[in-house]
């Protein structure tokens, strides 16, 4: 995807912008704010299974809208809205 085709808002232009211009600086990171990252990109990437469930088909459309709403595909958005869950 080119720059030109993404849809970004004020606060991630600026950031895009910045970081173009090289006018960025390194913060560092903390230990345990890295280990929460180390732990959340390990269930990231953890093996996925695949399940099937019943929902009422008005359920699905109003998942499918509010994950074009986030700009990822529903299933990804039903994985991360019960990863955040559990």
């Amino acid at each position: 995807m080119s720059k030109n085709n993404l849809k970004l808002n004020k606060e991630e232009k600026d950031i895009l912008k910045a970081v173009e211009n090289d006018a960025t600086i390194s913060v560092g990171i903390q230990k345990d704010e890295l280990q929460e990252l180390q732990r959340v990109a390990r269930n990231t990437f953890a093996k996925t299974k695949t399940i099937s469930i019943r929902i009422p088909e008005r359920t699905l459309l109003r998942i499918k809208a509010a994950a074009v709403q986030e700009g990822i595909p529903y299933q990804t958005f039903i994985s991360s809205v019960l990863h955040k869950q559990v």
